[in-house]
């Protein structure tokens, strides 16, 4: 199972709370809620990096499993994702410094490109879920398809019914093969006889 779903849903939430926090330093001005703040952006640019490379590793993984439209937005939402590692990394930096100089117009600006930061955020989380649920599952089927048509067009073309038949089971171990792969990295779905019998 991949990192990347648990290590996005951290990219996601920190930066909001590390937001909540520079907005209330920036209405307290007080000095413990300049480091709380401070450090609340640290740690959301460290899950933000942490997410990066995460998913960065993930990628390969299931760039075969896309469409072709499914492969474009994984190439842009890799290209986003480390803007946003680079942008959050250079905003800490900057919450810091203001913090040690205890400079509050140096620490407003870095809330301000924090919650623009955070908002751009929420924009890479809904592409990163149309790549799982909208590219990367359906396409499970489009591959099944294809191991069929091939199958198919393989028993027409032949009239011995033994290699049709090995036709068929090549298709079948083929998809059987596709579904584990597939499984591994999205996680297997629940067995919905299971949960019935529960």
């Amino acid at each position: 199972m991949m990192l990347h779903p648990a290590t996005a849903h951290f990219a996601i939430a920190l930066p909001v709370v590390a937001s909540v926090f520079g907005l209330i330093y920036m209405v307290t001005k007080t000095e413990g809620m300049s480091k709380i703040s401070s450090r609340a952006t640290l740690i959301a640019a460290l899950a933000m990096i942490a997410a990066w490379y995460a998913g960065n590793q993930a990628g390969p993984q299931i760039y075969d499993y896309l469409s072709e439209a499914g492969k474009h937005e994984l190439v842009e939402h890799k290209e986003l994702g480390l803007y946003l590692a680079i942008a959050m990394g250079i905003i800490a930096v900057i919450k810091m410094v203001g913090c040690k100089m205890k400079n509050f117009a140096i620490e407003a600006l870095a809330v301000v490109l924090l919650l623009g930061a955070t908002l751009t955020t929420f924009a890479q989380g809904k592409d990163g879920g149309e790549i799982v649920y909208k590219y990367g599952q359906p396409f499970k089927a489009y591959m099944m398809q294809d191991s069929l048509k091939e199958a198919a067009a393989t028993a027409e073309d032949t009239e011995d019914c033994d290699a049709k038949v090995e036709a068929y089971e090549d298709a079948i171990d083929d998809i059987g093969m596709l579904s584990e792969e597939v499984s591994a990295i999205y996680g297997a779905p629940e067995d919905e006889g299971e949960e019935e019998d529960e």
